[in-house]
């Protein structure tokens, strides 16, 4: 049964997803990049980026099962780009150069649409102004199913969250004080309740946090 998973979304020690004064030229937020050096230290991280070595353990194996049975991915404009409002043109094609890494269509959520952007290695781009509920079922009919990413980033997973509709969630706390920017859990979310946490584990300095929904939630 396809599930809607996040996975690997890092945060911060005070909860936040990307830090204060987002911009073109510091898109995650202020000190934002902190979050993710982790990643880069995993074997799997640098063979992403085209570098060899790296760490194996706990940190390079949950970094890995980011692509394990995942057939779609959603996310939110912001993670796909720094332009905002009406695309000025549609030149930009996102962070992750020619081949991006997801390999299946992503859904990115914004109120203004473009045509599809197809990829090498698989990945196709849909640009839809659409709800939560409605992004899940288009991403629930490409995965064919398997399961659907909620990629990030904080206010998007937020939206899902709020709408009940994410059964697991994976996140890896950092040893980072950002001190502002945007919160994965405040103002607290009602929805939240219906989670329990099923597992900690702590590798290379990072906190890896599982949440699942309660039975019966």
């Amino acid at each position: 049964m396809s599930r809607v998973r996040v996975h690997n979304f890092s945060i911060s020690l005070d909860g936040y997803g990307a830090g204060p004064r987002q911009s073109p030229e510091a898109p995650l937020g202020e000190g934002a990049e902190r979050l993710h050096e982790w990643i880069f230290e995993t074997r799997s991280g640098r063979a992403m980026i085209g570098r060899e070595g790296g760490e194996s353990g706990l940190n390079d194996e949950m970094f890995h099962a980011r692509t394990d049975g995942i057939g779609a991915t959603i996310m939110g404009r912001h993670m796909f780009g720094p332009v905002r409002g009406p695309w000025a043109d549609e030149s930009w094609r996102g962070w992750w150069g020619e081949e991006p890494p997801f390999g299946h269509d992503v859904f990115v959520l914004t109120h203004h649409p473009r045509a599809p952007l197809a990829m090498l290695g698989g990945t196709t781009f849909h640009f839809v102004d659409a709800s939560p509920q409605e992004a899940l079922e288009l991403a629930k009919s490409a995965a064919d199913g398997a399961d659907v990413i909620v990629g990030g980033g904080a206010s998007t997973i937020r939206q899902f969250l709020a709408a009940g509709l994410i059964d697991e969630m994976h996140m890896v706390i950092t040893p980072v004080l950002l001190l502002g920017g945007e919160s994965l859990f405040y103002p607290v979310l009602p929805g939240l309740a219906d989670y329990e946490c099923a597992g900690l584990a702590c590798s290379g300095g990072v906190t890896h946090a599982r949440l699942t929904r309660k039975e019966g939630g």
